[in-house]
This record gives structure tokens, sequence and C-alpha cells, in this order.
């Protein structure tokens, strides 16, 4: 398969098993399903230039704002899976390891603790909201989910392939 097929492919995917994680973590845990149109509200501020929000919920919204966020949400898995091809090789493709997508799946956690966090109001790595220690560890494990997603498609890529 070509390597740009299979990183939209397993971005795609492995984003969606987060998507699941969050479904089953609210039955497990009763955690709130993330809000991807507060996301697509930070996104849709920064073309005027504020980029930083005191809570972002207070902030007016903005037309499309859940299609930007979930398709920003999407298109940032498919980045992060470019990301693995790049720090790998396409190679990993061919033959996916775990080790090397979960490596991706925790260094990714960078992403929410130092941008979308701070930029959304809550401070860098959930600092400032009710619970940090909670907002860290679920974004940890989401990451970690992101990671075996990763591989997982990788891996049924492959079998697909095979056939």
């Amino acid at each position: 398969m070509h390597i740009i097929t299979s990183t939209i492919m397993i971005g795609l995917g492995a984003t969606a098993l987060i998507d699941l994680w969050a479904l089953a973590r609210r039955r497990l845990f009763d955690v709130a399903l993330p809000d991807y149109g507060l996301v697509g509200r930070w996104l849709g501020q920064m073309p005027r230039g504020r980029f930083r929000h005191p809570a972002i919920r207070s902030v007016p919204p903005v037309p499309g704002e859940r299609l930007i966020g979930w398709g920003m949400h999407y298109l940032i898995g498919i980045v992060f899976a470019g990301l693995l091809a790049l720090i790998r090789s396409p190679a990993w493709f061919a033959q996916p390891s775990l080790w090397p997508a979960l490596i991706v799946g925790v260094a990714t956690v960078a992403a929410p603790y130092l941008l979308m966090q701070p930029g959304m109001g809550l401070g860098i790595a959930g600092r400032l909201s009710a619970k940090p220690w909670s907002v860290r560890l679920h974004s940890l494990v989401t990451h970690i989910m992101f990671g075996i997603g990763l591989y997982a498609m990788a891996c049924a890529l492959q079998v697909f392939a095979a056939r």
C-alpha cells in the first residue's frame, strides 16, 4: 500500500480508537466526553489573532466549530501517524512494532499539555483545571491508546494487504 494511503488509514484508525476509548471511559469512569466543538472554537479564533483564552467556554461560538474541531481531531491523528513514518521510516508500516508506536503516542501528549490546554484556559498540563491530575492522567492514557491504535491499524493494514 502507498505510504500516504497507509498514513491516512493508520491515523484515522488510531484516532477512531481514542474516540472509542472516550466512550468506554465515560461508561467506566463517568468522565465527560471531549467537546471537540470547543477545540473548533479555539482554532476558529486563531485567524482573528487570538491564541489563548482565559476560559474557552466563555468565548463566543465560531460558525462550524463542531465540524472544525472534529475535522482537526482526525487531521492531527493523520499528521501524528506521519510523524511515526518520519521517525521510524516508512518501512515501519511494512513491519510494525509496538514500542515506536507507543513512544509516538506518549510523545504526542505534549500537544494538549503544552498547546491546547493552555490555549483554552486550562494552563500547562491542565494545572488550572478543577482536577489537574485527573486531566493529565486521562490525556496520557488517551495518547497511550493512540499509540496502541497506530500499531493495531498498521497490523490490520498488513493483514488486509496480504489478501
